[in-house]
């Protein structure tokens, strides 16, 4: 701590990621990255930009994005004043934060989730209630309707995997009426229903997603969010108080290219919904409990195996897999679901250490 501090710096207790180990083929599994590619075309259309000579980079990008915002609104059928875009979800939130989850009142969001929620809620004085889980980690969206500033929730939920099917998502809406209602789904499209259909029936509806995950493009960093236009107004209105370019131009054309090959995207979508299921049946095999996932991780535990001895000793092997020192969950492991191949020396190693 360093007396050129700021008050607020002090008492912060900063998001952890998971580790990027400096090795040279490891087998990481603990960022739920996608293990596949990004369509062919995202790097056409990245060389196209820079062209022969990388002209295009002197020049500040769309303030606006337009281009990319039309594109979005053309895959989920909306307008592009119902779309906001910025550097990656995690900068979308922080701007949701500030603008739309109100300060004079509690937020609620689950108490096992995306450990950044309460780093913002921190960060920005934002009050929040940590609504408990359901014993067996499921969110009971009748526990959202008390008095609050607004409600998070992560669809399917992380570190959990566990999704809300989307007539419970109307039920959480129309309980709260005066409050913004944020759908996280970072991890929808591995098996969850999307509230983006949603956005034109409700005013309050706040549907954030990223192209990290499903459209492999974490290295980007571009997320979205799909909204009212008052709701998008107000993000807006943030952005340009902090950061008029969030997304360089390389980001943008690489995530128009993402969207335009939607054959590419349901292939690899469909190819790491099959590699959970496997994954899931050789754990169970192996004696560990499965949360049931719809994202592209499973969370499990070893009901006679210590869960941070076991991902040391994965790590020995160099295979990383994340264990979150938390209650209720300090038995688990999230897994990312990798590559068959991964996948396989994990279980290899699993077998070996169990």
């Amino acid at each position: 701590m360093s007396r050129f501090w700021s008050d607020i710096v002090g008492k912060l207790t900063p998001y952890v990621p998971g580790e990027q180990p400096a090795l040279a083929r490891p087998v990481k599994l603990n960022t739920n990255e996608n293990p596949y590619p990004p369509s062919p075309r995202v790097m056409d259309a990245i060389h196209r930009e820079l062209g022969n000579d990388g002209d295009s980079l002197r020049k500040y990008p769309d303030p606006t994005a337009r281009a990319l915002r039309e594109t979005i609104a053309r895959h989920h059928g909306l307008r592009a004043e119902q779309v906001f875009v910025g550097n990656g979800s995690d900068e979308v939130l922080a701007h949701t934060f500030q603008a739309l989850l109100k300060h004079d009142a509690p937020i609620r969001f689950p108490d096992i989730t995306y450990s950044f929620y309460p780093v913002y809620a921190q960060l920005y004085g934002v009050a929040f209630d940590a609504v408990p889980l359901n014993a067996d980690f499921g969110i009971d969206v009748d526990d959202y309707r008390a008095p609050n500033g607004g409600v998070l929730l992560p669809n399917p939920n992380a570190p959990t995997g566990r999704a809300v099917p989307l007539d419970e998502i109307r039920v959480l809406l129309a309980a709260n009426p005066d409050s913004v209602v944020v759908i996280d789904e970072a991890y929808v499209d591995f098996g969850a229903q999307s509230a983006a259909a949603l956005v034109d029936e409700y005013p309050n509806l706040l549907v954030v997603q990223t192209l990290s995950k499903a459209r492999s493009l974490a290295g980007m960093r571009v997320g979205y969010a799909l909204g009212h236009e008052a709701l998008i107004e107000a993000l807006t209105r943030v952005k340009d108080s902090f950061n008029s370019y969030p997304l360089d131009r390389l980001a943008q054309v690489a995530a128009i290219a993402a969207f335009e090959d939607d054959a590419h995207f349901r292939s690899t979508c469909a190819k790491v919904i099959a590699s959970r299921e496997r994954l899931s049946g050789e754990l169970k095999a192996l004696g560990f409990d499965v949360v049931p996932s719809a994202a592209n991780f499973v969370f499990t535990r070893h009901p006679a195996r210590d869960a941070s001895a076991l991902a040391a000793s994965l790590k020995e092997k160099e295979i990383f897999v994340r264990h979150f020192k938390l209650p209720r969950i300090d038995q688990h492991l999230r897994i990312t679901v990798g590559t068959d191949a991964e996948s396989d020396a994990l279980l290899a190693a699993l077998r070996a250490v169990l």
